[in-house]
């Protein structure tokens, strides 16, 4: 009988349950305990174990994790999605990448949804998140940025493919980037980190860094266009959003607009910059305006004195922009300070209507240790800020903070824990949304040094699971990663219903069967070839173990295009396409289209095979390509 996941999750603690159950009274029968066993004690003992099968990270063979994580890749450019507790590896999306297991680059869909990138090779992606209504994860989009080429994309949570990409116009270096949160994710927002000048045209003085900016970018999250961008003072970093959707607040450093390092870290503080959406939505409304380098972008004004935006003084160089989950708190974390600022956000009207000064929003500064860079938060009242230099993530109150700003003496540290080494980002289950529910953190380090087997020069990094269910954080899971998983989120897997077959009229390869349909093709019953002059046109299905085309001609030098159409209906049969010596492949999902354009470039036989495992002859799935010369 078929188990729904949750059924199959629930038997496995059981059976975690009864594993440490039995365990733990063998010893009886060996004489460890002799007091007699009554009900009451036995079912207390199971109620423990089943508690500690709950908290554990292990998952036996077959048992399903409670969540999924989505891992940036960094500077592999990919999202990779873990399933936690286990820490698992289950899947990687590539986006700003080129992956030759899917054929993500290479094929005609994906370098249609890469747009005009699609030449670009490599990427950073950085900050994955996934689109709210209400607050909450809602399972329908993951928006990832690509700081080396100032790229933002989205991957569709139904089939883990990205179905979009833009390149972000006036900007250089996409860094931050969130989501809106309520009412629902209409906007992404996201920071061009490096200030360039406005008119970057080459013509126009680049040595006059008066003229330079960074801009606050808000996007469209279905149509992905730009709606505006806010030119301010200083390079923007880390964001976040309220849970009003009425702000978003931007950490920002070198206020000093210096070019050098020593220019940057010249002034004692640097500023937060808090943009109120509805006055921005006004000013564009007004036609209060500028737009650059040809393009009909809209960039607002929000430099200092703007009406648009507020600048809180924090300590030198900000970094971590974090948002508490009851909606009270912005907090951004100070880097080269000891502290975090925490901002209330209920504050905010007075300050844009100017009955308060700046600095009057903040309402505590706790001192935390060296290097806080990012904090996370549990359903308690507690925060978890890394910090970098001391290499520990530290539990605080944030009420208690509050009341300390206030002169009351408390200890508002709870706990600090070691950590290996160098953290950066760090997120708790469901902490970005009013779901936060206190179970797990993750702490992303940049350095593992003697965490694991030596590996040569380049060493992998570590993540490490933490379990803050209880009153101490404990350390529970070690895991080496590779090429810098800059940040994370994890949601509860109740949030996402992915597809296990693709549907016939999926947007992904819906340019591909407009075209078969102009060329008179039933994409799931012909196995047809097309010529039209030097471009040739193969049509075939597949199915295991055989395409349904074992044999076609072309003409050396011909461009051709090969489409394929999975006709399998069995979920996780998934087919793929590889000429042989042409840098040719792909993948075809059960009832997919893909299609792949290649030039013809060797004469005489040229065989394509079956590159996905699909069936036990698998071997024997290909074809040939003769290539007259």
């Amino acid at each position: 009988m078929h188990r729904s996941d949750d059924e199959q999750q629930a038997q496995g603690l059981e059976n975690a349950g009864r594993r440490s159950f039995m365990s733990k009274t063998a010893l009886l029968g060996a004489g460890a305990v002799t007091a007699p066993m009554t009900a009451a004690m036995f079912a207390s003992m199971a109620k423990a174990n089943a508690a500690e099968a709950a908290n554990s990270p292990i998952r036996h063979p077959g048992e399903l994790d409670e969540y999924y994580g989505f891992w940036s890749g960094g500077h592999s450019g990919e999202v990779r999605i873990m399933g936690l507790p286990s820490m698992r590896e289950l899947m990687r999306i590539p986006v700003f990448n080129i992956d030759s297991a899917t054929g993500w680059g290479l094929t005609n869909e994906s370098k249609r949804i890469k747009g005009d990138s699609a030449h670009l090779m490599a990427g950073d992606s950085h900050h994955p998140h996934m689109s709210m209504t209400d607050g909450r994860y809602d399972g329908k989009y993951v928006f990832i940025n690509d700081k080396a080429n100032s790229r933002v994309a989205r991957i569709r949570c139904d089939v883990m493919k990205v179905d979009k990409m833009i390149t972000i116009p006036n900007v250089q270096a996409i860094h931050g980037l969130r989501v809106q949160k309520v009412p629902y994710t209409k906007y992404v927002i996201c920071n061009g980190e490096f200030e360039i000048p406005m008119n970057n045209d080459g013509k126009s003085s680049m040595e006059d860094v008066s003229t330079y900016r960074s801009l606050f970018n808000v996007i469209d999250a279905e149509t992905l266009e730009v709606a505006f961008q806010v030119m301010v003072d200083g390079n923007l970093d880390n964001t976040d959003a309220d849970y009003d959707g009425k702000y978003f607040a931007s950490t920002c450093y070198n206020s000093e607009m210096g070019m050098t390092l020593s220019d940057m870290i010249a002034s004692e503080r640097d500023h937060v910059v808090v943009f109120s959406l509805e006055r921005c939505l006004a000013a564009l409304k007004a036609g209060d305006f500028k737009t650059y380098n040809g393009n009909k972008v809209p960039v607002l004004d929000g430099r200092k004195g703007s009406k648009l935006t507020r600048y809180i003084p924090v300590p030198k160089s900000p970094h971590g922009m974090n948002t508490s989950p009851n909606g009270e708190y912005f907090v951004a974390n100070g880097k080269l300070s000891p502290t975090v600022s925490v901002i209330s956000i209920k504050k905010l009207d007075d300050l844009f209507n100017d009955k308060i000064q700046p600095r009057d929003a903040i309402v505590a500064e706790p001192e935390l240790g060296l290097g806080p860079l990012h904090t996370a938060f549990d359903n308690r009242g507690h925060a978890y800020t890394t910090l970098f230099l001391d290499s520990q993530i530290v539990k605080w109150n944030v009420e208690e903070a509050i009341r300390a700003y206030q002169g009351e003496k408390v200890n508002y540290i709870k706990q600090k824990l070691d950590v290996h080494y160098q953290p950066g980002h760090n997120h708790t289950s469901q902490g970005e949304t009013r779901d936060a529910d206190g179970k797990w953190l993750v702490s992303l380090c940049k350095f593992s040094k003697d965490r694991f087997l030596p590996v040569g020069p380049l060493r992998p990094e570590n993540d490490q699971l933490i379990d803050i269910s209880g009153d101490e954080m404990k350390l529970v899971h070690d895991g080496p990663t590779y090429a810098e998983p800059h940040d994370c989120i994890i949601v509860h897997r109740s949030k996402l219903k992915p597809k296990k077959l693709w549907t016939r009229d999926d947007s992904i390869f819906a340019d591909t069967v407009a075209m078969a349909e102009k060329d008179g093709v039933n994409l799931m019953a012909d196995n047809k070839v097309i010529r039209d002059g030097n471009k040739v046109r193969v049509y075939m299905t597949s199915i295991a173990p055989t395409y349904g085309m074992t044999e076609f001609k072309v003409k050396l030098g011909d461009e051709v295009t090969v489409v394929v159409t999975n006709l399998d209906q069995v979920e996780d049969v998934t087919h793929g396409f590889c000429m042989t010596n042409h840098g040719v492949q792909m993948e075809i999902g059960p009832q997919a289209t893909s299609s792949i354009t290649f030039i013809a470039d060797k004469p005489g036989v040229q065989w394509y095979y079956c590159n996905w495992f699909c069936h036990a002859l698998h071997m024997e799935m290909r074809g040939r390509m003769l290539v007259e010369a």
